[in-house]
């Protein structure tokens, strides 16, 4: 059975190239147009890894994080940040929120991929 992947981003072009970088590689993929609805999407079907960016509209990456960790099934989910945000202070806050890693835009799909399998398979 496929690994599920939430992509949560309010950008549709790194949506896209998300999606269609998992998909080659055989994962199925579920998209978010911002924190609220990665939230509402992953209440509604259990993923395997979740990217998120952090700056979004109506909710943002490490809010979004730390309602998920409240969560039961998403104590031990990972979490990847897929972010423009390479602060120490703002990766910090990410790790203290629950943040499994971080991964700076734009990103290098042969990267993603490898990060990916590393942390699901």
């Amino acid at each position: 059975m496929a690994k599920i992947v939430l992509t949560v981003d309010d950008s549709a072009s790194i949506r896209q190239m998300v999606a269609f970088t998992l998909k080659s590689a055989g994962y199925e993929v579920v998209e978010a147009v911002d924190g609220a609805d990665g939230l509402q999407k992953a209440k509604a079907k259990a993923v395997n890894l979740i990217l998120s960016d952090q700056n979004m509209p109506k909710m943002d990456g490490i809010t979004m994080i730390k309602e998920l960790r409240a969560l039961p099934q998403y104590k031990t989910v990972p979490i990847l940040m897929l972010t423009t945000e390479s602060g120490e202070t703002m990766k910090s806050q990410g790790k203290a929120a629950g943040a499994t890693g971080w991964l700076v835009k734009p990103f290098d799909p042969q990267k993603l991929l490898e990060v990916v399998k590393k942390v699901i398979g």
